[in-house]
């Protein structure tokens, strides 16, 4: 269920926050060039739209779809303001090119829940300007003012002569007369909107149901090899040496080759590269992981969080309100390594010939990719073609700043003659894939006499993302990783211009990089706020119960400077009928957050067995996203992420004994089934602020939720996760 979603009112304004760092309605370069004019199937009207004679539109898009809806808003964008249907606009992924760089990032990445935010004007722009330049074609062919002409269905009318022309027949015109692109175009009015603000069902949601999507494990090329890789039992081991003999005998089977990932086997089919991986002799070097164990992670961690981090934020003066304070509630949380668990694993096509290189891959991070593969090539950077498909999920692995499983198959084409597709098997997934951080957070707290939380500290201890793999310095703020602590931040840190949306008078925040394990990390659907939105709302509602106060008042209270989140709050209260009892073995709970500027909050009612099985009965999920794009988009990202959040909370662990990864399958790191998955209720905020994000928003709220309607429903509180190991069990 959603509630109608304004659209009047519309600030149309850049929407700048925190120095530039979050800049939401940017405008990308809208460029036009004689050059674009000799494109194949059609020309070039800018940088982003493309119409041929027979009236064909192309969106040269330059964000990723998996699943986040990227296409249909993008297609939603342009279709306003060039007056068609989306649905008759064709998709085609924009070239690596700093031309279709993110205006955020400054790279070709799609990530962090703004590709809405941040293409809203950019690809309406496109839209008008291509739009402007139509309709003088037709007045300077016609002879007749721009102000009587109409655009509708691909079709520019002039109704006092009755003359129409498609834009494709309008082409001719556009090149004899040297047409040019305006500076500067008039939006429409929201009062206008047609397409956007409406609910619209997902572009490529037909072809996922009909199979003629195609995924990048879809591809198939002439002559293409199959690769499989045998990799080390421990993270960061390697190749001492190996024998191939036997996999060589059987049928199919080309060659199998040592590469940095392990040892590959190359066959004509991935089936008999499979069968022949396994009969490899290989010798390992277990390398520096062999030997460590989560159990010793968490220990470490916890004695780290025993000592003084290194200081992200101090409002007020917290460690000498806990000193005085009459009782001193005090907790450690821990959450564990994640697996991102896509359903299409890893996989990618790469063909090097010579001084070039060509690659079928399912990216999130398309320019770091070109960057890394150039590098290990040893060839310029634009010899590096990359043609993305769809893929099959990502939740952030497929963003990896190494660009693991992409250099892997370069690296095993290298040398062949034809294309190589390296494919992951589902245990390689679960086994050496890149994870969640395991995280450990120490919070100390105390209530004021009214009940209200009066001091936090807080110590965060983890593995950095940035230190891990990326060492990008934007995102590291005197020495720590913003990922380890957004969440847990009252104010601005970093380039992130939010923080909790609570105020607690005295605040205070420390963080500890734990040392690399040798286990690379990687961003995990709502990132920081995987570990932080478990410590910290949970702990709130330890104080809450502490103080006598109930949670959802506590957090209207803590939110009164933040009229957002407050508005969601109070609209969450009246949603869920949180005053109306529940029945004796049933609870309920409620967690908030801000994410790319979005707030959220989510309510939920579970059913609690006296053997600790349990269901998530219902969830009521309210939102405020700025101006509605897509309200059934919305609805989709919502109950997607609450799936993905819900799932990681109830079993999602990674566990390291001797070095080795102990689960390999869905057998042993489940995911949610549908049986599992609660009854929805989704309220979009109406709103006339510029759109934000929405895709990883859902994901933050629903662990701690859960978790603290499991303690109101049996007096338990959980401070280790999954909950599967604390005898809980999601049924």
């Amino acid at each position: 269920m959603s509630e109608a979603t304004s659209s009047s009112g519309l600030n149309r304004r850049q929407f700048v926050r925190a120095g530039g760092a979050f800049l939401f309605a940017a405008q990308c370069p809208i460029t036009f060039s004689r050059k674009a004019h000799a494109a194949v199937g059609g020309s070039m009207m800018n940088s982003f739209v493309r119409i041929d004679p027979s009236n064909v539109i192309t969106l040269l898009a330059n964000n990723s779809e998996f699943g986040n809806g990227a296409y249909t808003v993008m297609s939603m964008m342009l279709a306003e303001e060039l007056d068609v249907d989306y649905r008759s606009i064709v998709l085609e992924a924009a070239p690596t090119t700093p031309e279709y760089y993110s205006p955020l990032f400054r790279e070709y990445l799609t990530a962090g829940s703004v590709t809405t935010g941040s293409t809203f004007m950019p690809m309406r722009t496109a839209g008008a300007k291509a739009r402007a330049m139509l309709l003088e074609a037709a007045s300077r062919d016609w002879q007749v003012p721009t102000d009587e002409l109409v655009t509708h269905g691909g079709q520019v009318t002039h109704a006092g002569s009755g003359r129409s022309s498609t834009y494709g027949e309008l082409l001719e015109t556009i090149h004899r007369l040297d047409i040019q692109p305006p500076e500067t175009v008039t939006l429409k009015d929201p009062s206008e909107f047609a397409v956007l603000g409406k609910p619209a069902r997902r572009y490529e949601g037909a072809g996922k149901v009909d199979g003629t999507a195609q995924f990048g494990i879809d591809i198939k090329l002439p002559g293409m090899l199959y690769g499989a890789i045998a990799r080390p039992p421990v993270h960061g081991g390697s190749v001492v040496d190996f024998d191939a003999t036997d996999a060589l005998t059987m049928p199919g089977v080309v060659k199998a080759k040592a590469i940095r990932a392990g040892v590959v086997v190359l066959a004509d089919s991935y089936w008999r590269a499979q069968k022949a991986r396994a009969k490899l002799k290989i010798n390992w070097d277990r390398g520096a992981n062999d030997g460590v164990s989560s159990e010793q992670f968490y220990r470490d961690y916890r004695e780290m969080a025993e000592t003084p981090g290194m200081l992200a934020e101090d409002i007020g003066d917290a460690l000498s309100a806990l000193e005085q304070a009459d009782e001193v509630l005090e907790s450690v949380y821990e959450m564990p390594l994640l697996a991102h668990a896509t359903l299409e694993p890893m996989n990618c096509i790469a063909q090097v010939e010579g001084a070039t290189c060509t690659i079928w891959s399912g990216t999130q991070y398309q320019s770091n990719d070109q960057e890394v593969i150039s590098r290990f090539l040893g060839i310029p950077q634009e010899n590096v073609t990359i043609h993305r498909p769809l893929m099959g999920g990502s939740f952030g692995r497929r963003s990896s700043k190494t660009a693991d499983y992409t250099v892997e198959a370069v690296e095993a084409a290298k040398g062949e003659s034809v294309p190589v597709q390296i494919i992951w098997s589902r245990e390689e997934d679960i086994r050496s894939g890149h994870y969640r951080p395991l995280f450990v957070h120490k919070l100390r707290g105390s209530v004021d006499s009214s009940g209200m939380p009066e001091a936090w500290h807080q110590v965060v201890v983890g593995q950095s993302l940035m230190q891990g793999t990326k060492h990008d310095p934007n995102y590291m703020v005197r020495g720590m990783d913003i990922y380890s602590l957004d969440g847990c931040l009252q104010e601005p840190f970093g380039v992130f211009p939010y923080g909790t949306s609570y105020a607690i008078p005295h605040h205070r925040v420390e963080s500890h990089n734990a040392p690399k394990i040798g286990i690379v990390p990687q961003e995990w659907r709502s990132v920081g706020h995987t570990h932080t939105g478990i410590a910290y709302e949970c702990f709130l509602d330890e104080l809450a119960v502490k103080g006598g106060v109930d949670p959802l008042e506590l957090r209207l209270q803590l939110t009164k400077d933040h009229a957002r989140m407050n508005r969601v709050l109070k609209v969450l209260r009246e949603k869920c009928e949180w005053d109306k009892p529940l029945a004796l073995g049933r609870g309920r709970g409620v967690a908030s957050r801000v994410y790319s500027i979005s707030p959220i909050a989510q309510a939920v009612e579970i059913t609690v067995a006296e053997n600790g099985d349990f269901t998530v009965d219902r969830v009521v999920c309210v939102v405020d996203c700025g101006f509605a794009v897509n309200p059934l988009g919305i609805e989709g990202q919502v109950e997607g992420g609450v799936a993905y959040g819900l799932g990681g909370v109830a079993f999602g662990n990674i566990d390291i004994v001797d070095g080795e990864v102990q689960q390999s399958n869905f057998h042993d790191y489940p995911v949610m089934r549908l049986p599992q998955m609660p009854k929805f209720e989704i309220h979009i905020l109406p709103s006339d602020e510029p759109p934000t994000g929405v895709g990883e928003q859902a994901t933050a709220p629903i662990a701690p939720a859960v978790a603290n309607a499991l303690f109101n429903a049996t007096g338990r509180r959980v401070r280790r996760f999954p909950l599967s190991s604390q005898g809980f069990n999601l049924v």
